[in-house]
């Protein structure tokens, strides 16, 4: 079978993403294009995830039909969670592209984990850390309909371990300046939220609390109980 590439991009309207594919050897010219230019004049196009796969074609009409009611008109414009699509498109056997420096695992995780992220209420959460070097690091989460915004003046831990390039690149644009950051910065998961502030990999759902001192985590586990009352 053919070996391509399907790709995954986010656009400027928020839950409105393109779904397309091309040859292996056109991937980059192809995003250049998209991301200068837009697609059937929508604007702020933006890649987010590619895999190379064989039977790539079959494998975009499968996609099609999967989510044949959420596509818009007669375009590769679909009205879905960009992280259930990138959630599936990593489960299959293939090769990441796109972001190169991430592993499969790791990018299904990363996608499960942001799928999760909206069984998060709306409110307020708090990191209150006290590392070994007796640092306290504490930081204010903001979550309003699913997405997660850390504050500025959050108290950072010192950079020793974050692997994911997305969060180095978050932590790099915070404008620390002694040990404070100077800006909010976007999450798309609350472990993303935590490993920027701590400066280190962390599972954010049991670091955030809510206003009662609950980890974030019985978020989950409540979803999961409702789930199997059913």
């Amino acid at each position: 079978m053919a070996k391509g590439i399907i790709y995954v991009m986010s656009t400027v309207v928020d839950g409105l993403i393109k779904i397309g594919k091309t040859g292996s050897d056109n991937f980059s010219q192809r995003m250049t294009y998209l991301e200068s230019n837009g697609y059937r004049n929508v604007s702020g196009l933006k890649r987010q995830f590619a895999i190379e796969l064989s039977g790539y074609e079959e494998k975009e009409r499968l996609l099609d039909s999967l989510f044949s009611r959420s596509r818009v008109s007669n375009t590769e414009l679909f009205s879905l969670n960009i992280n259930e699509v990138i959630q599936l498109l990593s489960s299959f056997e293939g090769k990441i592209v796109y972001p190169a420096q991430e592993n499969k695992a790791r990018i299904f995780e990363n996608a499960t984990e942001a799928v999760e992220t909206a069984l998060i209420p709306d409110g307020t959460y708090t990191l209150d850390v006290k590392q070994k070097d007796n640092r306290r690091v504490h930081a204010e989460m903001i979550v309003e309909n699913g997405k997660l915004t850390v504050k500025k003046g959050a108290n950072l831990g010192a950079v020793r371990n974050l692997t994911v390039e997305s969060w180095k690149a978050a932590r790099n644009d915070l404008q620390e300046k002694d040990g404070v950051s100077r800006k909010d910065f976007s999450a798309t998961t609350p472990s993303m939220a935590s490993a920027v502030v701590l400066g280190r990999s962390s599972n954010g759902w049991t670091t955030w609390k809510d206003k009662n001192n609950n980890h974030i985590d019985i978020y989950r586990k409540k979803n999961d109980s409702d789930n199997d009352d059913d």
